[in-house]
């Protein structure tokens, strides 16, 4: 008989006792291992040693701002989502988390149905390695999604969870059209446009790379309405 997949891990890096025992309490109900850490670099070593699904940051941490460990956490390797959660919960502040490459952003205080909602959509997204199709390919351009990898051909694509997401997203909907606001609330979870242009500057390096690597454009722009994946299509 198969063996059951291994439960995903959560990292949680709260140095506030009944916040964190609320994040583990859901991690535990979506059947997920919870660990936590109080600290910014207890958070950052954590994450560069462990394989986690999520990683949990709140931002007012002992030696500094969760959101400014995004970089550092990607210069390690890990290809974990990332969910920020903070007493900073304006629009403005959630706007700044999601566009420093944060996955989600919840404030405080959180209805823990909604936490639960939140992680178990991350999750969701981190295990689509548990898809019956691990591979998806356009000609040469093929994306695995167990290891989270986009190559042409023997080039490998060089891509960030984000980009990621929204490569999937796109493969998902290939020849349609997809909106921005469809990309807001399918890979931002945003069901409201924050008017930024968090969409096109991530759309616009995720299009560099793939058209670096194919030699002609993956991604195009319908004007006024959206973007179309089709990695066939010849732009006049």
């Amino acid at each position: 008989m198969p063996s059951n997949p291994p439960a995903p891990r959560i990292l949680i890096v709260e140095d506030d006792d009944a916040a964190a025992r609320a994040v583990a309490a859901a991690a535990r109900d979506l059947g997920a291992l919870p660990t936590r850490v109080d600290s910014y670099e207890a958070g950052l070593a954590a994450a560069s040693t462990g394989d986690h699904a999520v990683i949990v940051f709140d931002r007012m941490l002992p030696g500094g701002d969760g959101i400014e460990a995004i970089a550092r956490l990607r210069a390690t390797g890990s290809t974990a989502l990332v969910l920020i959660v903070s007493a900073l919960g304006r629009a403005a502040n959630k706007i700044e988390g999601l566009e420093r490459g944060a996955d989600d952003y919840l404030a405080k205080p959180f209805d823990p149905d909604e936490l639960r909602a939140r992680l178990r959509a991350l999750l969701r997204r981190a295990a689509m390695a548990a898809t019956d199709s691990d591979l998806v390919a356009f000609g040469a351009l093929e994306i695995r999604i167990k290891a989270r990898t986009v190559h042409v051909g023997a080039l490998h694509v060089p891509v960030s969870p984000k980009e990621f997401e929204l490569i999937s997203y796109f493969a998902r909907n290939a020849g349609e059209i997809v909106t921005r606001m469809q990309l807001l609330e399918n890979v931002w979870n945003l069901h409201f446009d924050p008017q930024t242009n968090v969409v096109d500057v991530h759309v616009g390096r995720l299009r560099r790379k793939l058209e670096q690597a194919a030699g002609r454009a993956v991604i195009h722009t319908e004007r006024g309405e959206g973007y179309v994946f089709d990695p066939s299509r010849s732009d006049p």
